[in-house]
């Protein structure tokens, strides 16, 4: 998971000593890092992160819209095993790229909250991505699996 390798990453900076970080626009202070309150944060490319994934909502809605136009015809499913196998794909994906796309939706807002705010804590959009994680965990893939067929 890339949250566990980020926090890898941490542990083994703050192991190391790290002898911190300067930012080429901040003037550095005697003893080393940028004065209290000086560190600055690019609201546009939060506004902009947050804005593209939340993007991805129309061209997702498009997808479902193929997907759901790939269903007419189908008819009756009954004495025709593929039929019914197709008619439960589609049910198992349409809503599967539908919390794609909600996911899109509430990571877009998280992102743009969090340049906007900038008041939020590193545990505060930790456990707010966590929510996110938790509300849309995928399920465990069954592929190749008859379900008793």
């Amino acid at each position: 998971m890339p949250w566990d390798e980020w926090e890898q990453l941490k542990a083994d900076a703050a192991a190391r000593g790290s002898a911190g970080t300067r930012l080429d626009h901040v003037p550095q202070e005697a003893g080393g890092g940028a004065a209290a309150g000086d560190l600055k944060s690019d609201k546009k490319a939060w506004t902009k992160a947050g804005e593209d994934t939340k993007g991805l909502r129309e061209g997702i809605g498009k997808a479902l819209g193929k997907l759901e136009d790939g269903q007419t015809g189908l008819g009756d499913t009954a004495g025709c095993q593929s039929a019914a196998a197709q008619q439960e794909l589609y049910g198992s994906w349409k809503k599967y790229v539908g919390d794609v796309q909600g996911r899109c939706v509430e990571l877009g807002g998280l992102l743009e909250s969090s340049g906007r705010d900038l008041a939020k804590s590193d545990d505060d959009v930790w456990a707010a991505l966590e929510k996110l994680r938790t509300k849309y965990q995928d399920t465990d893939p069954v592929g190749g699996q008859a379900k008793g067929r």
